[in-house]
């Protein structure tokens, strides 16, 4: 059935859904809402948490008034009860001057914030005082729309769409859905779009993100079946030229990198295809280990290729290795594959790969385009595993005869869940910093203390040292009271004598600019770089030693551990500085969780257990899991029952041909030709 067959949706409408990646009635089903707009109470004024969708009930001062704002017309008006006074605004609304007049009573319901010191609403609903007493307490859910193609529109089409659907085909097998009290697919699918309360979406939720978690456990389990069992082509035997190089390295390597190294060695001589997770905080060291494992790999004769997510870091890498090819004498060639290079170059470069006379190969995606053919591809090391899509990674394996696979990764996850979520790979862990780093001093502040914020970063920088400045956006909103790139620079560039050279980097900037700007950084020509989170995976810069973040509450707190890796990457002391904006306990609590550690795998923890019933809604991604409803961390739980599940099931019936397993064996079949799991 297709779209146009529901009532109001022609061609025109139909492209809109298309856009959202909706072609089909069933693809409408399984769209699910990203979040729901819960209508409680109305709150005082005064008690508006910032950040919340809230209700609030204020009789206007005055008419709503009207200006020009920038090309925009924007609409306020303030309203005041017995606690206090809100800002209302709205965008390209001139009308509402006609229905918010002196004196009126409403009831306002949006997303509380502050505006310069004063509570304010964006783009607010208005409901009479009536209208709104017969909404309390319902959930109405919230989809990611597209210009032209409004939530009303969304819904009234899913409605159609259950209403004219057959029943949703269960592929779990019926003694699971019994034993782990599971709703139907049926009921999941009307409770998620449309709950009646909390208890029928958790419920929905529960179904739906369960079945996701029971395929990715059910392929992890089959895809250990078959690489444990998967002889190599590459049999990589112990260099003596690795332990030499080992114990001349000017550090000793930590106790983890020791053992993820030992780890490693055993996997590429014991005759099976390696298929190893290298887990650790950002710092902790994983690449220097992915660099005697390409190294070893080169002396045995074979090829390996090195991905990075940035060019920048490729580049880096590259310089790196080469010196340390060049420093130990050792007869092998290095090679870049970037996107940048020009067409000669490539070309150049491409020849040497296939004829074998390039050893080991660093790039970032360049790496698996079709012209680059590998003459002896045994070992391929992707760098930051989230950083690259699946499909990417795939191809690059499928370039070599089934070589031997080496993931790193900084994603903090517990070791409890790595063992579920990679219950495809062995997992080498690597705890701690190496020994010439000094821990990061932390410091949670308000605004207040900007100014000193900007002393000592100038102090630092007069020590030869470098700073970065993250701020949430590029440039400025009128509707959010956030720091923003652009003004920020200006302003600060005002504030530091003329000798401190500051820069900008953003996302919106093309890649050579940006790639030009942290090559700038990294050689000591900036020495304060305001950005937003795009340095989050860059390049290591061991001079850099303070990170200064503005509106600090606007972040999660695994990304703010990212973004402070950034810094503490030598034996000199670095310093964050987390300046929280809010004024609010909570994320005063959530932000002391940060000052008060450096250590990346409790943070997730802490995190964890300060989400509250606020946090439901929200879709977690991590590492290259892409799931629409399942979180890892908050489905921890669901997570080890759907494993265990797994492998019964498998253990049981290993190739599913049992009766009640022939729909599971469908869509199991399905979900690997789609999936990320390789």
């Amino acid at each position: 059935m297709t779209l146009t067959d529901l009532k109001g949706i022609g061609p025109k409408t139909e492209k809109l859904f298309n856009r959202l990646g909706i072609y089909t009635v069933k693809d409408l089903l399984y769209y699910f809402p990203h979040t729901y707009l819960c209508y409680k109470k109305p709150s005082a004024i005064s008690n508006l948490t910032e950040g919340e969708n809230e209700a609030v009930t204020g009789m206007l001062e005055k008419d709503a008034a009207v200006v020009n704002l920038h090309g925009l017309r924007m609409t306020t008006a303030y309203i005041r009860d017995i606690s206090g006074k809100l800002r209302l605004t709205w965008f390209n609304a001139p009308f509402l001057r006609n229905t918010l007049r002196a004196g009126s009573s409403f009831v306002f319901f949006g997303k509380a914030g502050d505006y310069k010191g004063q509570k304010s609403m964006n783009q607010p609903k208005i409901f009479s005082v009536e209208e709104y007493a017969k909404k309390i307490d319902t959930l109405e859910p919230v989809y990611g729309q597209s210009k032209g193609l409004s939530n009303a529109a969304i819904i009234k089409a899913i409605k159609q769409a259950m209403e004219v659907s057959e029943a949703q085909a269960d592929f779990i097998p019926r003694a699971i859905l019994y034993n782990r009290k599971l709703m139907s697919m049926n009921e999941a699918i009307g409770h998620i779009h449309f709950p009646e309360n909390m208890e029928d979406y958790k419920k929905a939720r529960e179904r739906l993100a369960y079945n996701e978690l029971f395929l990715f456990s059910m392929a992890l389990v089959k895809k250990k079946q078959n690489t444990d069992e998967q002889r190599s082509g590459f049999i990589i035997k112990r260099d003596a030229r690795i332990d030499s190089f080992i114990s001349n390295l000017p550090f000793t390597l930590t106790e983890g990198q020791a053992a993820a190294v030992e780890d490693i060695r055993t996997d590429l001589n014991d005759g099976f295809i390696m298929n190893r997770l290298l887990q650790g905080d950002v710092g902790s060291g994983k690449t220097i280990v992915s660099f005697i494992a390409a190294l070893e790999t080169a002396f045995n004769g074979h090829q390996a290729a090195i991905m990075a997510p940035t060019e920048i870091l490729a580049s880096q890498h590259y310089e790196k290795l080469k010196k340390i090819v060049s420093d130990n004498a050792y007869d092998l060639k290095i090679a870049l594959v970037t996107g940048s290079l020009k067409a000669s170059e490539k070309k150049a470069i491409y020849k040497e790969i296939e004829n074998h006379e390039a050893d080991i190969i660093i790039g970032t995606h360049a790496l698996f385009q079709d012209n680059v053919i590998y003459d002896d591809l045994a070992l391929v090391v992707t760098d930051e595993q989230h950083r690259f899509g699946v499909n990417q990674r795939k191809t690059l394996g499928e370039k070599g005869k089934n070589p031997h696979t080496l993931v790193m990764s900084a994603t903090p996850i517990p070791r409890t869940l790595a063992m579920l979520l990679y219950a495809d790979m062995k997992v080498s862990l690597i705890k701690g910093l190496p020994a010439n780093r000094l821990p990061i001093k932390n410091a949670v502040v308000n605004e207040s203390y900007r100014n000193k914020a900007y002393k000592f970063i100038y102090d630092e920088i007069k020590k030869g040292r470098q700073a970065y400045i993250i701020c949430p956006m590029v440039e400025d909103n009128d509707m959010l009271d956030l720091e923003n790139v652009t003004d920020y620079t200006s302003k600060i560039r005002k504030l530091f004598p003329s000798e401190v050279k500051i820069e900008k980097l953003h996302g919106k900037m093309k890649p050579k600019e940006k790639d030009d700007i942290m090559d700038r950084f990294l050689h000591k020509e900036i020495d304060i770089l305001v950005s937003t989170t795009v340095v989050e995976v860059g390049v290591d810069v061991p001079n850099s030693t303070v990170m200064m973040v503005e509106n600090a509450e606007r972040f999660g707190l695994a990304q703010l551990h990212q973004l402070r890796g950034r810094v503490g990457r030598s034996e000199h002391q670095s310093f964050c500085i987390f300046v929280d904006s809010s004024n609010s306990d909570k994320s005063k609590e959530r932000l002391q969780i940060l000052a008060g550690s450096n250590d990346g795998f409790h943070i997730a923890e802490e995190d964890l257990k300060l989400r509250g019933p606020g946090d439901i809604f929200g879709i977690r991604q991590s590492g290259a899991l892409d799931f629409t409803i399942a979180d890892i961390y908050q489905d921890r739980e669901l997570l080890r029952k759907a494993s265990e599940d797994a492998m019964y099931i498998l253990r049981s019936d290993p190739e599913l041909t049992d009766e009640e397993n022939r729909d599971l064996k469908e869509r199991l079949s399905r979900y690997l030709e789609e999936s990320y799991v390789l």
